[in-house]
């Protein structure tokens, strides 16, 4: 019998390769995607508007801070018109682009004629001012929770350090004020150690011992109010991602088969320490691959705004054990993440955590990102409602009382004196063509001519 179901199989292995009539694909036995728990890489990237208008208001932003850094670095916290285009310059401006950025934002920057030396100025509102000041005090009373989550990004590296370069150029993202070395790491002895290295001779941050609390990432503190709230099954859910896909993301078959087999794939915690395991087998490479996703999901957790440029994670590539082929290896998990590559003409990229925004707004804000909203605010207002300046409107009465002062003590002809009336007429004819009445439509572009800071990996 056994031989009998051997010559027949080789009969019909023999058939299927001869006949010209059977279908090379009902000749494959296996499939790429029902085998692999891996999900398929080549993904063509969707949009997501919701996100990228965030970033069109985020680019603005950019430029409005640096010509707000600009105007506070100066004396009295002003600068004259006659400067703008020379001090622009170093921001990325052309000439004369600088002016009529500033007049885009009438809320946020005020032209004013100096009492004294009767030439403009420029310095910023009495809101911006107040922005300012919310964002300071939010960012000191924060401190503490910026001290958290600086020891938690020093768990994630496998020394348990990273170099202070690195940190000094995400300290916005993870909201640690300018001068966090000596604010926070300096001045939290117990929890950071700053040192230099002998071999590279970079300053490094180092984490003092290691709490177990610290350890628990927050996709697992998801999984388990999901579990408690919505009593789901906990082996389905022990090792699986929030998964929201964009708008307009086609999902074959195959994929939803490769997306179960993967969210129940198990997976080393990102704070564990792998360095004593075989990773050679195809099990260990899935793990570390769905360990990475974990990793960069805790970065952008740690981040005040839930978003991070991709070249700043990529600072921290080597010392995390991320993929070399970032943006690649993020766009096969669209439903995790999502790439923006809106600002700085294509170059910038920005990685949202989707499970943390909805509708274009975070979730559950904090007061640092509500008081960063506040200038965006400022920015998207009508440049409609913007109040006229006091001494502007009365630069133009002060041109009438001088017009009729001189009227009256000087001017008289045998015609009789001029006519009040007329005098204002005319003398509003003539500010009607000045320079300060003549609307000028901009033609700069919100672009960020600037380049971002690039990995050094």
């Amino acid at each position: 019998m056994q031989k009998f179901i051997s010559t027949y199989s080789t009969t019909i292995s023999k058939s299927k390769a001869q006949s010209p009539l059977i279908p090379t694909f009902l000749l494959t036995q296996t499939s790429p995607y029902s085998q692999s728990t891996s999900i398929p890489k080549k993904q063509q990237r969707v949009r997501d508007h919701g996100y990228d208008n965030y970033m069109e208001v985020e680019k603005k932003m950019r430029k409005v801070i640096k010509f707000q850094d600009l105007i506070l670095s100066h004396p009295n916290c002003m600068i004259a018109s006659s400067r703008l285009d020379n001090l622009s310059r170093r921001l990325g401006f052309k000439q004369f682009d600088a002016g009529r950025f500033l007049l885009k934002f009438p809320h946020v920057f005020e032209i004013f004629e100096h009492p004294v030396q009767r030439i403009l100025y420029c310095r910023l509102t009495r809101k911006a001012i107040n922005q300012i000041e919310l964002e300071n005090e939010a960012l000191i009373a924060q401190i503490p929770d910026a001290v958290t989550r600086l020891r938690k990004l020093l768990l994630l590296s496998n020394n348990k350090r990273l170099r202070l370069e690195h940190v000094r150029i995400a300290r916005r993202d993870l909201g640690l004020p300018d001068d966090f070395e000596f604010s926070v790491v300096l001045k939290y002895p117990e929890y950071f150690r700053l040192f230099d290295a002998d071999e590279t001779r970079n300053k490094y941050i180092e984490v003092v011992g290691r709490d177990p609390d610290l350890s628990v990432c927050a996709i697992e503190r998801l999984r388990e109010k999901e579990y408690r709230e919505k009593g789901v099954d906990a082996e389905n859910i022990r090792f699986s991602f929030i998964v929201n896909f964009p708008p307009g993301f086609k999902i074959s078959k195959y994929y939803k088969i490769a997306v179960w087999k993967w969210q129940r794939l198990p997976y080393w915690s990102p704070y564990e320490d792998v360095t004593g395991y075989d990773l050679r087998s195809l099990e260990a490479q899935n793990r570390m691959e769905k360990r990475a996703v974990a990793t960069i999901h805790e970065i952008l957790s740690l981040t005040v705004e839930k978003k991070i440029s991709l070249e700043r994670i990529a600072h921290f590539r080597m010392a995390m054990d991320l993929p070399k082929k970032l943006k690649e290896f993020l766009l096969q998990h669209q439903g995790i993440f999502y790439i923006s590559t809106r600002g700085n003409h294509g170059k910038l990229h920005t990685v949202f955590l989707r499970e943390a925004y909805k509708k274009g707004d975070l979730i559950e804000p904090n007061g640092l990102y509500l008081a960063r909203r506040k200038l965006a605010d400022l920015i998207l207002t009508s440049p409609r409602r913007a109040p006229i300046d006091s001494e502007l409107l009365s630069y133009r009465t002060d041109r009438n009382d001088r017009a009729r002062s001189f009227q009256e003590d000087h001017v008289e002809t045998d015609l009789g004196p001029f006519d009040d009336q007329n005098i204002v007429e005319q003398c509003g004819q003539v500010e009607g063509n000045s320079d300060l009445d003549v609307e000028c439509e901009s033609d700069y572009t919100d672009e960020d001519n600037g380049s971002d800071e690039l990995a050094d990996t």
